[in-house]
């Protein structure tokens, strides 16, 4: 089993080999570092620069820059090809490693391009329903049965399809044994639509709907997370309302190029833990919806491992055909 001190013992013995000063390390890596993500400006382009802007000591300036195209995979592909000096860094959600090798028949990287660095925030998915639903509905038994009773109705929205998001979803409705169909959406369409009626329901973070259900617009459900959530404590886990198997969360995490110097990673890393302690990142997070959840750098990697071992099974059991 890995340890924290196996993983110093290997940064120490990166250290000597790079002939890296602690100095050096002392100092700024970059005059400029660069995060990529692979979407628009939208959560997690906020996430990335709330994060950003408390990571003092790392590099004089920090750009965050968005890379949106190809499902995320363009920002991916840039920082596989980046100079492996911790210049450049990916932050994405985790599924971009564990779930991304499991619904698209090629990819340009593989996880082991990457060295995994911190997890810095997680979120449930919530599963709302808007007017298209009858008001009596007030339960995730009760849409279930209403859906099992309006097949043509029994219809979902999430942000695309292979996404983890349209997988959660599906489960539900093989689950408890009724069709649900998917509707593709991008940015918040899908929201928009579930509040005109054009869709029973939404399958999204918890942030995309929250203000719309405080409000009362829309009425969630169920949370996937291991435990309410403190966004929505009123609102049952997908546990609690008994399906066990569509208990998820959404980790964001940061990466670098995996030929980038163990000393440089866990100065990265270390600026990544300051950074989640200043009260502007915890003000910060609670109004984005996530809550910080630093998982460290060894139990990353195997929890990597163990999540895209879960989500193939997922996947294959959907019977969903990989795409290019």
């Amino acid at each position: 089993m890995i340890t924290r001190r196996d993983v110093f013992s290997a940064a120490a013995a990166a250290f000597a080999a790079t002939h890296i000063s602690p100095r050096a390390l002392a100092q700024p890596i970059a005059r400029t570092a660069h995060i990529l993500t692979g979407f628009t400006p939208g959560l997690q382009d906020g996430l990335a620069r709330l994060v950003a802007g408390q990571m003092s000591g790392y590099a004089e300036t920090i750009v965050v820059e968005t890379r949106p195209g190809a499902g995320g995979r363009i920002a991916v592909e840039a920082v596989k090809s980046a100079d492996a000096d911790g210049s450049v860094m990916l932050f994405a959600p985790l599924g971009f490693m564990m779930f991304f090798p499991h619904v698209y028949k090629t990819l340009r990287y593989h996880p082991r391009d990457f060295t995994p660095v911190s997890t810095v925030a997680s979120t449930p998915t919530l599963l709302t329903v808007g007017p298209r639903v009858p008001a009596d509905v007030k339960t995730l038994a009760d849409f279930v049965a209403w859906c099992r009773a309006n097949p043509k109705q029994a219809t979902f929205g999430s942000p695309g399809a292979g996404t983890t998001l349209h997988f959660l979803g599906a489960m539900l409705g093989r689950t408890a044994g009724f069709d649900f169909l998917h509707v593709s959406y991008q940015g918040g369409g899908a929201i928009q639509d579930l509040v005109k009626g054009v869709i029973a329901a939404t399958v999204m973070p918890i942030g995309s709907s929250l203000g719309l259900v405080q409000s009362g617009d829309l009425r969630a459900l169920a949370t996937t997370g291991p435990r309410r959530s403190p966004f929505v404590p009123a609102v049952p886990t997908v546990r609690e309302a008994g399906y066990p198997s569509l208990e998820d969360l959404t980790w964001f995490a940061f990466y670098v190029p995996a030929k980038t110097p163990a000393p440089i990673v866990d100065k990265l890393n270390t600026a990544i833990q300051a950074a989640l302690r200043t009260d502007e990142v915890k003000a910060g997070m609670a109004k984005l919806a996530v809550e910080p959840d630093a998982i460290a750098m060894e139990d990353f990697a195997r929890l990597i491992a163990s999540e895209s071992d879960r989500w193939k099974a997922i996947v294959q059991a959907t019977g969903f055909v990989p795409t290019d």
